[in-house]
Parts: C-alpha cells; sequence; structure tokens
C-alpha cells in the first residue's frame, strides 16, 4: 500500500515537473513570435523571411506625376479631403443619364472635353483615374516626382530638342498629336497618319498600354489601373491590367546582352533588405514611358511593403541622351481583393477598321471638295 502511494506521489511529481516545462516551452515560442513580429513589422513574409508582395493592387490616384504651376511640396488634409469630394461630385454629375432625344453632335465635335474628338466617345462611366490624392506618412505629396524638389522632370539636353525637332519635322504633315478632329482629312493628298495601321501608335495597335501603365516606371493612367504580382525565390511577375502586359523579373540575375531589347526592358531584381530593388536596362528605341526617352533609359524601382495592405512604388529614371540629370518619383499602391480583369483588347479591336475607314472617307471628301473648287 506504501508503495502504491510513493509511485502515485512520484507520478504525480513527474506530471507536475512535465507540466512546468511545457509552460516554459510554449512561453518562449510565445516570446520569440513576439520578438520576430517586433523585428520583422506587421507586413506579411514568405517562408524565407522575404516580404510577400504577392495580391492584387489599385494604383490609381489623383496625384498628378508633375507640380503644377507654383504649389506647394505638401497639401494640407482639408486640401486633400476637398480634392476627394471634388472628385466625387465631379463623378456624381458625369454619371447622370444622358437625354435619349438629344440631338447629334455637330461635324468635328462641339468643342467640349472628352475623347475621341470630342464627338461622344468615352464618358465617365469608362474611366477610373482614381478617388484621392495618396497618402505617405501622413503627408499628401502634390506630385509622384519627388525629386528634382520642384517636382517636376528636369530639362532636358540641347541634343534631346534638336532630336524631337527633327523628329516633328519628319511626321506626315507634322503627324496628327496635338491636333483637334475637326472631321477633316487636314494632311489630304497625304502621306498621312492613318494610310496604314504599322504607322499608328503602339496603344492603338493593342501592343502596349498607353500611359506608362506597365512601364518601366508603372504610372497610374485613365483606367484599368490594377496590378497583380505574382513572386517565387526566382521571378516576380507583374501583371498590369491596361492591354494584359507582363513584366517578368529574374532575381539575382545578369542583363541580356547589349543586343537583345525588348519594350519593357530586361528587368533584374534583388533584395536589399526588405526592399525589393528592381533595374531595368536593354529598352528598344520605343520605351513605354515615352517622353523622348531612349534605348539607353535605366530605371531602378523599389518596391517596399508600409503594411499589410499598402505597398510603396519608388523609381528613379536617368536618360543621358534626354534629361540632364535622373528625377526620383514615388506612390503608394493600394492592396485590393478585386482582380485584375481580361483586357481583351485584340480580340475586340475593331477601332482600328474604324480609324482607317474613316481617314478613308475623310480623304473621299476632301478629294471630291478639291475637285468641286478646280471645277474638275
Amino acid at each position: 500500500m506504501r508503495a502504491e502511494r510513493t509511485n502515485a506521489h512520484k507520478a504525480g511529481q513527474f506530471n507536475l515537473i512535465t507540466w512546468i516545462q511545457l509552460a516554459f516551452a510554449v512561453a518562449a515560442v510565445v516570446l520569440i513570435v513576439f520578438a520576430v513580429n517586433v523585428a520583422w513589422g506587421d507586413i506579411p513574409r514568405l517562408s524565407d523571411g522575404k516580404p510577400d508582395l504577392s495580391g492584387y493592387y489599385d494604383t490609381a490616384t489623383i496625384t498628378p506625376f508633375e507640380r503644377r504651376g507654383n504649389s506647394e511640396e505638401f497639401l494640407s488634409s482639408e486640401q486633400a479631403e476637398q480634392n476627394a469630394a471634388g472628385r466625387e461630385g465631379w463623378r456624381a454629375r458625369e454619371l447622370q443619364g444622358s437625354d435619349p432625344n438629344r440631338e447629334a453632335p455637330p461635324a468635328g465635335g462641339d468643342g467640349s472635353g472628352g475623347a475621341a474628338g470630342n464627338v461622344g466617345g468615352y464618358n465617365s462611366f469608362w474611366v477610373d483615374p482614381g478617388e484621392r490624392n495618396f497618402e505617405i506618412d501622413g503627408k499628401y505629396p502634390t506630385s509622384i516626382i519627388v525629386d528634382p524638389p520642384s517636382g517636376r522632370v528636369p530639362p532636358v539636353t540641347e541634343a534631346a530638342r534638336e532630336r524631337f525637332r527633327a523628329a516633328f519635322r519628319s511626321r506626315p504633315r507634322g503627324g496628327d498629336y496635338g491636333r483637334q478632329n475637326n472631321g477633316t482629312a487636314w494632311w489630304y493628298p497625304g502621306p498621312g497618319p492613318y494610310d496604314d495601321p504599322e504607322i499608328r501608335p503602339l496603344p492603338d495597335r493593342c501592343l502596349w498600354g498607353f500611359g506608362s501603365t506597365a512601364g518601366p516606371p508603372m504610372l497610374p493612367t485613365l483606367y484599368n489601373n490594377h496590378k497583380r504580382i505574382v513572386q517565387t525565390p526566382g521571378h516576380v511577375m507583374i501583371l498590369t491590367e491596361m492591354v494584359h502586359d507582363a513584366r517578368i523579373v529574374r532575381m539575382n540575375g545578369e542583363h541580356a546582352p547589349d543586343d537583345v531589347r525588348r519594350w519593357f526592358g530586361d528587368s533584374i531584381g534583388r533584395w536589399e533588405d526588405d526592399t525589393l530593388v528592381v533595374e531595368t536596362t536593354n529598352f528598344t528605341d520605343r520605351t513605354n514611358f515615352g517622353r523622348g526617352s531612349t534605348r539607353d533609359m535605366r530605371v531602378v524601382e523599389r518596391f517596399s511593403r508600409i503594411d499589410g495592405d499598402t505597398l510603396l512604388y519608388n523609381f528613379t529614371v536617368e536618360d543621358p541622351n534626354v534629361w540632364e540629370t535622373s528625377f526620383t518619383g514615388q506612390y503608394t499602391w493600394r492592396q485590393t481583393d478585386e482582380p485584375v480583369y481580361e483586357y481583351a483588347c485584340h480580340e475586340g479591336n475593331y477601332s482600328m477598321f474604324g480609324i482607317l475607314g474613316g481617314a478613308r472617307l475623310m480623304e473621299r471628301e476632301a478629294m471630291e471638295k478639291a475637285a468641286a473648287d478646280s471645277g474638275d
């Protein structure tokens, strides 16, 4: 009987010691997890400890690329709220139903602002440029450009200015950029900018998006501002909703040989602490960024998580063939549950038929007018 009580006492001691050890082990794990969370911050991470950038992002913002006029560097919170309220009021007015009995617009448009020559192209239903100014550290910048301090792209070199002048002079009859559509074949008898599809800009041909939406650098535009990032240890893919552009970033690799050129350049990534740094070179003579940039452009992008819902996108552009100095910009990408939708531009691009067909119609009208004026 005594032996049984002794064994039971020893068993109780063993169980008590075991539970005490288990409690200390659990406490240690909790402390380790807490310490890791404190050290890493409240951001999602992959199993290798790198920040998890994967997901969908809405990059729309009403903050302009360059600072306007002589505005200050930052908006006050009141000014930012006023901008958001103004944007909401404008959208509500523009979304009012159209009068089904309205007259057709006059030839060449009615002079109001809008796309497609002001003759009833896109209205506000189709656009989504953003609703608010973006915020960083409680401040509302007045431009995406942060360096130079003016918030504007630096001056171009004199050689670049002369190159731009020569390019403008070589366009057929001055080209169609910046011209108001007045419903006439102003280029007649030609050659003209609508003579065949291959001289139309690449966005017209559904080969890439407009407004440097895929970049690099990647900028907000009129609509379709969603991005998707898919991240693996060896690659990062950035899918742009506008015209289904996809960039593939090779991690810790080497750039392709100089004779290998791509529209979106050749992107190589590396991690600097918690920041994904992507360097892109090897552009063609056509860059999605535009603004006169050349094949020698170099773009360095930095992707950093501010928190679990926000990504800070920073970029620096340099091209000695164009700008006197480099320039840097940044803005936030907001994570969203809304997916990237298919942009079936190729399958439904009836606009090219309309563009070329409309040009032929206007040329015929111009030819008939010229014949009538000459008495033939």
